[in-house]
């Protein structure tokens, strides 16, 4: 167990905002893990993974606590799958790599992701048609309060689009340690979905590699670096509306990207609202929209958290006017 005192939390978060922890507790077993949620006496935790979709408005009056297990074991196998156990402090985009590599697919998809595993369950993280729902077999951790061990099935952790139970019933209650996924050895590649397609004209095979490498390269000219720029990736969520509202703003805007959801509803990429409404490569003060994709706001060198929220609740309020649509933070802030 590691513990640092009046730690700079821009240093392991990716938005890069001033502020300090009270104090930071990384664990690297579960026995450490349970020595200190017994031994902490009232303080306040907050269980922080990569750091990737957080951003702290202020100092932070308690602990944070930081798994950093990194390890990885083979805990079941057959002719067509692989299931594997992942401490929740190994990087995600390693583990992505490590899975393509072995020819285990499921995962390629969501490529350059950054944070850690720990994280990848609470927000049921999704890209290019991907969720990460429909690999995990199993999430296991312990609750802060008693420092009780869990183990839930896919179904208990309740996912849903950049969501689960952890963001719900179980928010701000538990400690991630490892994340189960099962991955096929005969995989199925989805690449219908933003410009993979287009992408993978430029490879000679299509296999989980190039998927992976056409992700990477749609990424990386896209998003910006938050080792160059700090950010935080998607800001807010796509939102999905009934049918006869997405038929209202066709009629009015005949071009507007789409995709199809369940139960009579359309999913509106969150992006192109931004950028429709004149936001892109926009700045205000310290903080701005990336020139390259409306749905990234971006760290212009020294922003304040009441930048940020001051930012993020004006293109709240200008997509809503325009178009009635609300849309919601896919960043956490405190």
């Amino acid at each position: 167990m590691i513990v640092y005192e009046n730690f700079p939390l821009k240093e392991i978060t990716t938005f890069g905002i001033d502020a300090k922890a009270k104090k930071l507790v990384q664990t690297a077993t579960n026995d450490e893990l349970v020595t200190f949620l017994k031994s902490n006496k009232s303080a306040p935790i907050f269980v922080l993974g990569g750091g990737s979709n957080i951003i702290f408005t202020s100092d932070f009056e308690g602990v944070i606590l930081q798994p950093s297990d990194k390890s990885i074991q083979i805990v079941a196998e057959d002719a067509n799958s692989t299931t594997i156990k992942v401490g929740a402090g190994m990087e995600w985009d390693d583990l992505v790599k490590l899975t393509v590599e072995q020819g285990w697919g499921g995962l390629e998809n969501l490529s350059l992701i950054p944070g850690h595993v720990g994280a990848c369950p609470v927000q049921n993280i999704g890209a290019y048609g991907v969720e990460v729902k429909d690999v995990i077999t199993a999430v296991e951790g312990f609750y802060l309060d008693n420092a009780e061990h869990f183990c839930f099935n896919n179904d208990f952790c309740q996912f849903g689009y950049r969501d689960s139970i952890f963001k719900k019933d179980l928010k701000g209650k538990t400690a991630i340690t490892h994340v189960t996924f099962t991955l096929s050895k005969k995989p199925m590649l989805k690449t219908h979905y933003g410009n993979i397609e287009e992408e993978l004209k430029n490879y000679s095979e299509r296999n989980i590699q190039t998927v992976r490498d056409a992700v990477i390269s749609i990424r990386e000219r896209k998003l910006p670096s938050p080792k160059l720029m700090g950010n935080c990736g998607s800001f807010f969520k796509n939102p999905t509306i009934p049918n006869v509202e997405f038929e209202s703003i066709r009629a009015k805007y005949p071009n507007v990207p789409n995709y199809p959801a369940n139960n009579g509803l359309t999913k509106i990429p969150a992006a192109w609202l931004i950028e429709t409404c004149g936001y892109k490569g926009i700045k205000r003060g310290n903080v701005g929209i990336h020139s390259q994709q409306a749905l990234v706001l971006v760290n212009l060198g020294n922003a304040t958290g009441k930048e940020v929220i001051e930012l993020a609740d004006e293109i709240i309020g200008t997509v809503s006017k325009e178009f009635g649509i609300t849309l919601e933070k896919e960043v956490n802030i405190l």
